[in-house]
């Protein structure tokens, strides 16, 4: 089949991506900044990236569609996005009358309960709205997913990780049935074309039903590790956000959408997919254990951070791959390499657990007060230990441009300033670049820069000295 898959840079999208080319279908990528999407060279033969933007209108998509995954959503982009969610899901059906589509398959979340959060009340009214498409409509709904990188399974690893000891909301005690990321492809992939599956929803879940204390527990037992929980009777919803923002790699809007979520429970009603498919789902242990061994080999295919509203400024990577000069601070520095590949593998693995190979106490200093002023932070990390794709998130950075054969990776900051700030590498001959450039934003943007210089003496002389080493 010809499927046109949306939401391709999105956590669920990089991983249905390779594994419905192995079943031998032609994939139609839709994105919204190439520039933001690196497709593998294997894949090249049997895709075909075309770049969209649903919300700004209605696109001009391949009349030979058969089949589409609807995986767009808007939960942590902006505080309307219910509005922004119902005008993709218009302009999505719009833009299909044109061509073949026969059934489209939307991954939404469990909506059993009869008063429902705000993010869950915009899922299904998505799915309303796309019921009124000419096409079939299959609906796939899920709650917690668990995968390495998932947004979900992210907050679970960083309460029970950094917290021996938790006092949490009262919320942490209502049920879920989480499910693998594994088995949320595969029923992807089974329901395509399958005509029982045709303008019906269905509910997604793995065999158990947990609280989500029993999930936090679950988590340090699979680790090894051994965590205290007490709930406390009330905690407000704002102040429960906060403690997920500073506590976890979660953004704030996301953290005050899971939160208002997290009060209902998300149990599944209708599961006769699994009757149709006789499949049955992995349980929460066994779902952790293959997570944390894909965490453990470094195989994080995709993660919530690095899709496109995951950071704090919104933006197509053309519009700043091109660095200024016009009046812009800008800090050069160059050092001779002793070893060219070995500097590149240095500079790869830069962030993260890594860190930044000099004053790593001062670059966590930054990311704490970036933090205090409502950005990312150090948070995020970085998806792969040693591998760097052009959107990756890289701790309050995000990757603009990532060539080792070049010798070249340039950075983008995506910290609160008066201003924009890029960070390039690039090697010329035995000679390792660097340069920091600084567009201000009136006076205090000038202001920042003459602050900042100082320490741009120290650290970036002396990161540069250990990266070239």
């Amino acid at each position: 089949m010809k499927i046109l898959l949306t939401g391709a840079t999105g956590y669920i999208g990089r991983r249905l991506l390779p594994a419905l080319v192995e079943q031998g279908h032609f994939v139609y990528c839709c994105v919204r900044d190439k520039q933001r999407f690196q497709l593998p060279s294997s894949l090249e033969d049997h895709t075909q990236v075309i770049e969209i933007d649903f919300l700004k209108e209605v696109p001009q998509l391949p009349a030979d569609i058969d089949m589409a995954y609807y995986l767009m959503h808007s939960m942590s982009a902006a505080e309307n996005y219910e509005e922004l969610e119902l005008k993709v899901a218009s302009n999505f059906i719009e833009a299909t009358k044109q061509t073949s589509l026969q059934q489209t398959i939307y991954l939404s979340g469990i909506v059993n309960e009869s008063e429902l959060s705000k993010h869950l009340s915009s899922r299904l009214a998505v799915e309303n709205k796309l019921s009124q498409g000419n096409f079939a409509l299959t609906t796939l709904r899920a709650g917690i997913i668990i995968g390495s990188g998932s947004a979900s399974f992210e907050i679970i690893r960083d309460l029970v990780e950094k917290l021996p000891i938790m006092v949490t909301p009262k919320w942490l005690n209502t049920r879920c049935q989480p499910i693998g990321i594994r088995d949320v492809v595969q029923l992807l992939i089974l329901s395509a074309g399958e005509e029982k599956c045709f303008n019906r929803s269905f509910d997604i879940g793995g065999p158990d039903i947990l609280s989500y204390k029993e999930m936090l527990l679950g988590y340090a037992k699979v680790r090894g590790l051994k965590r205290k929980i007490y709930t406390l009777p009330v905690m407000t919803p704002k102040l429960s956000s906060y403690w997920l923002y500073f506590v976890t790699s979660t953004s704030y809007k996301l953290a005050t959408a899971l939160v208002s979520s997290m009060k209902v429970e998300v149990v599944c009603s209708n599961n006769d997919i699994l009757k149709i498919f006789n499949y049955q789902p992995a349980n929460y242990t066994l779902s952790l254990e293959r997570t944390q061994a894909k965490i453990e080999d470094n195989e994080i295919v995709s993660s919530w951070k690095d899709a496109q509203v995951s950071g704090v400024i919104n933006f197509n990577v053309s519009e700043f791959i091109n660095v200024p000069k016009y009046g812009c601070f800008r800090d050069v520095k160059s050092r001779k390499v002793q070893n060219k590949q070995d500097c590149l593998e240095k500079l790869w693995r830069i962030g993260g657990e890594t860190g930044w190979y000099y004053a790593n106490f001062l670059w966590k200093l930054r990311g704490f007060v970036d933090q205090l002023f409502g950005g990312v932070g150090l948070r995020r990390g970085r998806r792969h230990e040693s591998d760097l794709q052009v959107g990756d998130a890289l701790d309050f950075w995000r990757v603009l441009y990532a060539n080792k054969e070049e010798g070249r990776l340039l950075l983008f900051a995506e910290m609160k300033l008066p201003g924009e700030a890029w960070l390039e590498f690039k090697m010329k001959g035995e000679q390792l670049e660097q340069t920091a450039t600084f567009r201000p934003k009136g006076l205090a943007g000038r202001l920042y820069w003459y602050s900042v210089l100082p320490f741009h003496g120290l650290i970036f002389k002396n990161m540069l000295k250990r990266i070239c080493a």
